[in-house]
């Protein structure tokens, strides 16, 4: 009985390096990032064809303009590398930490591109810093969150994720204003970068079925 025991905890075992090995590793990490870098820049340089007022105007919605927009998604990547690198031990440390993202990224703060630009660069030296320096046991590393907690590797994915959504708000406002979004999908930062997948149905270079 204690062999068949000793048996199935060790097929468990093997079971969860072998689903551990297949979640995320750093590699992944690292391509992601660089995607959402990619994609982070790209949306900046398409503003750039936006005027001033344009750049600003009050669409309407949870963040009304474009650099309003902008700003949110660069506050949210700013929080959460801060976050991973030294998590708040007490709710009054997370409080203290929100705050500072509220002051450091109030839109009325950051009042044209140029501003939003020279902001993001400095995040993304920072992103890039931190994503580097990962390790495939880090990203396996459990943190607090809310009243539970979770891997860092499914964080940074919530991050990455946030980030696209709001990107594709900014792509419906330029829409709106009358100017001319440029894609951001994963496919594309795939085909301009060159970078490794697995082909499927349809080549890298042709159109995805959809």
């Amino acid at each position: 009985m204690q062999s068949r025991t000793i048996r199935i905890a060790l097929a468990a075992a093997r079971q969860r390096r072998s689903f551990r090995s297949k979640v995320m590793t750093q590699q992944d990490i690292q391509v992601l990032f660089a995607y959402d870098r990619w994609a982070n820049n790209r949306t900046l340089l398409a503003a750039s064809a936006l005027s001033a007022e344009e750049f600003v105007r009050d669409l309407g919605g949870s963040y009304p303009s474009v650099r309003d927009t902008l700003v949110h998604i660069i506050g949210g990547e700013w929080i959460w590398l801060t976050y991973w690198k030294r998590p708040p031990a007490t709710s009054a440390a997370l409080a203290e930490l929100v705050a500072r993202r509220r002051v450091l990224f109030n839109p009325d703060v950051l009042p044209d591109l140029a501003r939003v630009q020279s902001t993001w660069t400095q995040v993304e030296k920072v992103q890039i810093e931190f994503v580097d320096g990962l390790t495939d046991e880090r990203l396996h590393q459990m943190l607090p969150f809310r009243a539970a907690h979770a891997k860092l590797m499914y964080l940074m994915l919530h991050m990455a994720n946030h980030s696209t959504y709001h990107r594709g708000q900014i792509a419906f406002m330029m829409r709106q204003l009358h100017a001319t979004p440029v894609a951001t999908d994963f496919h594309e930062f795939l085909v301009e970068g060159q970078h490794e997948a697995t082909p499927t149905k349809w080549h890298l270079t042709e159109q995805p079925p959809y």
